[in-house]
């Protein structure tokens, strides 16, 4: 496959990213055939831009189905709202054209089901977009890892930190499906930019899988906070009255098959300052996000913040030297153009996906759980094995 054809089904604010933050457009394989969402105001200004980048005109579809259905569509990519990513998925597997889905949690764990089902019926290439495995640090910290840098991991932590108030309030104007969750549901609802690295760190799915959750949320208080004090032009009408269900800081913490435990934080309605956190720690060394550091063995237990920058040169995983020799380009410091590409490069060759169904499952079902364990007064709930066993044939193989 010289041209990889693809269909962009949604183009909210992550489908809109995939064509104005020099990603699809800026790729000589790669042609936009189709375009679909059911606001034509979207379509209209996104066939506007592949214009002017001097690409051919793609077909307009409001019809998911379609989209998905037309002979000159290879690939499909979906960036539509949380609720519709399963069903989307489950139809494109289905009409057999390769499928690649963007993050989200899952409603429910028969939706992760549905999609290995699917998967394993129709032998349908499924890609999860989550573009936080190809960053910087994260893929510095899986090389230093699989090297021994840290010995024998033991604990794994990541953060969402946004204060997404403004967003949620305004909803309806900007017409995002965050503010009907907030308001209807409390729990771990955006995992996978936290856990997918992590996952790749700790072999899930590939020698070690996820056991049991516990999920703890805070009070909701931030959103009240945020209605409270802005101008009544800065929200949605009527939210004055409205209790979102949704709490202003949920932890979750995990248990692994090899002993190791993961905590998540959502963090999204209160004061924060912003972006993510990321921390491996074993019984060799730990490497840091939010300090800048990495502590081992190698360089003495050093506990100087902000010396990151002195491992990127020996440590740097093989990709990202390569994107740094070639320049860096495309959204979120570059991890969208890496993602996309590694992608692409696998639909041409026919290889597997890198971030394939099953990590799509267990990673989703975190919110789907967490659900569950906050409704249960912070029980523990446990994950489904969606490998059914084979989770542990790769580590014989590995062995």
């Amino acid at each position: 496959m010289e041209k990889v054809r693809v269909a962009l089904i949604g183009l909210g604010e992550r489908g809109q990213q995939y064509l104005y933050d020099e990603l699809l457009c800026h790729m000589d394989d790669v042609e936009i055939t189709v375009i679909c969402d059911v606001y034509e105001d979207r379509m209209k200004a996104s066939v506007g831009y592949i214009l002017d980048k001097n690409r051919p005109a793609p077909k307009c579809e409001a019809d998911y189905k379609k989209a998905i259905d037309d002979p000159d569509v290879d690939v499909v990519l979906i960036t539509t709202s949380w609720e519709s990513h399963v069903d989307i998925a489950v139809y494109a597997m289905k009409a057999g054209k390769i499928t690649a889905m963007e993050v989200g949690g899952a409603y429910d764990i028969e939706d992760c089901w549905r999609l290995v089902r699917t998967y394993e019926e129709t032998g349908t290439p499924f890609m999860f977009l989550e573009n936080c495995c190809y960053g910087r640090l994260e893929l510095m910290a899986l090389n230093m890892a699989q090297q021994g840098m840290f010995g024998e991991i033991v604990h794994c932590a990541g953060a969402y930190h946004h204060n997404l108030a403004g967003q949620v309030c305004n909803g309806r104007k900007n017409r995002h499906y965050r503010q009907r969750n907030y308001v209807l549901r409390n729990t771990e609802n955006y995992p996978t930019h936290e856990l997918g690295p992590i996952a790749k760190i700790l072999n899930i799915n590939h020698g070690n899988r996820m056991l049991s959750l516990t999920a703890t949320a805070s009070k909701e208080a931030g959103m009240r906070e945020y209605i409270n004090t802005v101008s009544k032009e800065k929200m949605d009408e009527g939210l004055e009255n409205v209790r979102f269900a949704q709490g202003d800081v949920v932890t979750t913490v995990i248990k692994c098959a090899g002993g190791e435990t993961i905590t998540l934080m959502l963090d999204t309605s209160i004061v924060n300052l912003g972006g993510r956190s990321f921390t491996i720690r074993g019984t060799k060394g730990l490497v840091d996000e939010q300090f800048k550091c990495v502590s081992c063995e190698h360089n003495g237990y050093n506990r100087s913040y902000n010396n990151l920058e002195e491992y990127f040169p020996k440590y740097d995983h093989p990709m990202w030297k390569e994107f740094l020799d070639s320049g860096i380009t495309g959204g979120h410091g570059g991890m969208d153009w890496l993602e996309f590409r590694d992608f692409f490069e696998c639909v041409k060759a026919g290889k597997p996906m890198p971030i394939d169904v099953y990590d799509a499952a267990a990673w989703m079902a975190v919110t789907a759980l967490a659900e569950q364990s906050i409704a249960l007064g912070s029980a523990p709930v446990f994950f489904p094995d969606f490998t059914r066993g084979k989770w542990t044939l790769d580590a014989a193989t590995e062995k």
